[in-house]
């Protein structure tokens, strides 16, 4: 029998802020019902799934580095988890446990709100890495009509992730982003360069085309150096909470048949833990 208890599954998963995003809105739509952290080894990933349909899980959330490994113990992947090539939730469709992928909508959701209008006229996107991330930044950008340069150290990753999402997708060795930067529309860090406890991103923005939006996909800090530097040459720019609040809507809708709302109440009340348990986030 399946319970109201859904999971995000991952290691490590302790930083991770889905328990707080989906317990806020269990409490706002008067569900009784948890969402639990589960930090599994890739070794220990059959054990957790041997007995999945007894366990009384409606589902739950996948990350790193999971999001690929849990596909074989899936019965299929839907549409957007098979063109990102990537798991980020997992729910039921009658007996069947489907795979599905959040993540392109959390990225658009995201820009939409803290930039409207942002792809009117948009052309071009530059993205930074060829990691989990770019595949949903890739995804999203692309299904709004941009063409998007993937800029890698390692180049073969960034041709592999070109290769895969085809026509309108372009891979370059790292520093052609000099160049490419002058003419896109959307600059996306994907890295995790910036991030708390690792290096910053050092990237030159002086020839980056005025007036383009850039985007960090980090949230931890909730303003990167990167951000900070686009933010006093004028640009417009997007954090990466905003993707995690987004993302989370379809699997919490598919778990627990309610079609939660991203409001500023919640977005603050992740700010001020990160701000809390992060000196000078």
């Amino acid at each position: 029998m399946r319970r109201n208890k859904a999971f995000v599954l991952g290691q490590p998963v302790g930083h991770s802020r889905s328990p707080m995003l989906h317990g806020y809105w269990l409490k706002k739509e008067g569900i009784d019902g948890s969402y639990e952290r589960r930090e599994v080894a890739p070794v220990d990933l059959d054990a957790f799934f041997a007995h999945f349909r007894d366990s009384g899980w409606v589902g739950g959330n996948v990350t790193v580095p999971h999001k690929t490994a849990v596909i074989p113990y899936l019965d299929r992947i839907d549409a957007d988890a098979e063109a990102m090539g990537a798991v980020n939730t997992v729910y039921w469709e009658g007996d069947k446990l489907i795979g599905g992928n959040s993540d392109a909508i959390g990225f658009l959701g995201n820009i939409d709100e803290l930039v409207p209008g942002w792809d009117r006229n948009a052309k071009r996107a530059v993205i930074l890495g060829a990691g989990g991330a770019t595949r949903a930044a890739a995804y999203g950008l692309l299904s709004r009509g941009l063409e998007v340069a993937i800029c890698n150290r390692t180049l073969d990753k960034a041709k592999a992730l070109a290769k895969h999402f085809g026509q309108g997708a372009t891979a370059h060795p790292w520093d052609d982003y000099r160049a490419l930067i002058a003419d896109c529309d959307v600059l996306v860090n994907c890295t995790s360069l910036g991030m708390l406890n690792q290096p910053p991103l050092d990237v030159d923005l002086s020839n980056l085309k005025p007036g383009a939006v850039v985007y960090d996909v980090i949230y931890v800090p909730l303003e990167t150096e990167f951000l900070k530097a686009a933010k006093a040459r004028g640009h417009k720019t997007v954090d990466g909470l905003g993707m995690l609040l987004h993302q989370g809507v379809k699997g919490f809708s598919r778990w627990f048949e309610k079609t939660p709302e991203v409001t500023p109440e919640l977005r603050q009340l992740l700010v001020d833990d990160i701000r809390a348990k992060t000196p000078g986030a």
